[in-house]
Order: C-alpha cells, then sequence, then structure tokens
C-alpha cells in the first residue's frame, strides 16, 4: 500500500494555496495605473513675452473610452501648468499658472466630432464657458486636437528675472470628475479610464538674444 502524504506534505501545499489566494487579493486591491500618452513634444520658450509651453501627445482612446463616446458621454480633459522659483530657504513662490479644459463629444446627427475649449476654470462641467470650437470628421484628428498645445501663454511678460533659475511643469489628464455621476462609480480601479502625464523641466535663465526666445525641452518627470 502506498503510504498517504504526511503532515509535512499537506502543511506545504496549503501553504501554496494560502501564498496564491494572498497575491491575487493584492492584485485586485493595487491601485489601477494611469494609461500614459507618449510625449511626442514638449518645450517651453522664455523671450520677453514670458514663456509660452508647447506640447503634442500621441492621445488614443481606450475601447470603453470610445464606446461612452459613441453614447453620447462627453469627456473632459485638463491641461494645467505652472512656472515656480525654488528657495531653499522657504516654499517656492510660483511666478504664474495656466490651465484650460477641452471638451471632447461625438454629435449623433452630424456623425462629427467636436471639441471646446475652455479657460475659465469652472469648477464643474456645467458652468464651463468656451472660447473656442472646432469640428472634426474622424476620432484621430479630435484626439491630436485634444492632446495638443502651441504658443500657450504660462507666464506673462515681465514676471520672470533674468539669470534666476526657474522651474516648469505642465500635466495633461481625464478629468473624471466632470462625467456624468453613474460613470464616476468605480473608475478608480479602470486603468482604461486613468490617463495621465506630467513633465518638468528648467527654464533657461535668460532670454537668448534681442527678441529671439530661449527654449528648454521637458524630459523629465
Amino acid at each position: 500500500m502506498t503510504p498517504g502524504p504526511t503532515v509535512r506534505q499537506w502543511r506545504r501545499v496549503w501553504t501554496c494555496l494560502l501564498a496564491g489566494v494572498l497575491l491575487w487579493c493584492l492584485m485586485l486591491a493595487a491601485p489601477a495605473m494611469a494609461r500614459e500618452p507618449e510625449v511626442l513634444q514638449s518645450t517651453v520658450q522664455r523671450s520677453a513675452d514670458g514663456a509660452k509651453l508647447s506640447v503634442r501627445l500621441d492621445l488614443e482612446a481606450s475601447p470603453p473610452v470610445e464606446d461612452a463616446l459613441l453614447k453620447g458621454v462627453p469627456l473632459y480633459f485638463v491641461w494645467q501648468a505652472d512656472v515656480v522659483r525654488e528657495r531653499w530657504y522657504w516654499t517656492d513662490k510660483r511666478m504664474g499658472s495656466a490651465s484650460r479644459t477641452v471638451r471632447l463629444a461625438y454629435q449623433p446627427l452630424t456623425r462629427r466630432w467636436r471639441v471646446s475649449v475652455s479657460t475659465d476654470g469652472a469648477p464643474n462641467a456645467a458652468g464651463l464657458q468656451y472660447a473656442l470650437h472646432q469640428n472634426f470628421d474622424d476620432l484621430d484628428e479630435a484626439l491630436a486636437s485634444v492632446s495638443r498645445v502651441a504658443g500657450w501663454t504660462i507666464v506673462e511678460p515681465g514676471r520672470l528675472e533674468e539669470g534666476v533659475d526657474y522651474r516648469a511643469q505642465w500635466r495633461f489628464r481625464l478629468d473624471l470628475s466632470l462625467l456624468p455621476r453613474p460613470f464616476q462609480i468605480g473608475m478608480a480601479n479602470q486603468p482604461e479610464w486613468l490617463i495621465e502625464v506630467q513633465r518638468s523641466f528648467d527654464l533657461p535663465t535668460r532670454n537668448d538674444g534681442e527678441g529671439a526666445p530661449a527654449t528648454a525641452t521637458g524630459d523629465t518627470r
């Protein structure tokens, strides 16, 4: 007769099973990682006109996001940029800040995509006032418009001193708080809905010649 498993062998089996269950629970409880669009361009030009930001991203819509858009749910993307003067003896001094909200919506009657830009910083979707509207024939063109800024003034003229170190940071994200309430439930752990990317970098310490802007490339997090 073949002897049955020993107590030690049973303990090993139960230990492996318990470890597997714990690992599965940790995977379920782990926070979902945001989908980070690829940064194709990120530059800031400093001149007598202040600091102007230009960014271009490779933004794609996941199947759940595209499905929601096709069902008539608008999405809201937020651009945020800040320029600070770092101080070792005190908190950083903010020299400039800018934000804009970009609304992307599908229009079933015309089968076109509409991109609207707001800079008033309203706390809710209903209060946003839009200054610019553009229509596109397909989603890729609309996403390309949503995910880029060009010559965006983030520091007004006269705010930056020559020879002083400044640090700039920009952030782009899908603002889930502006979606209809039913869509917000449970989205915090769905990576398909977590879209965010940011970069920070040092500004040039001075303008590069008369009227020629000095350019910093944002390649650090």
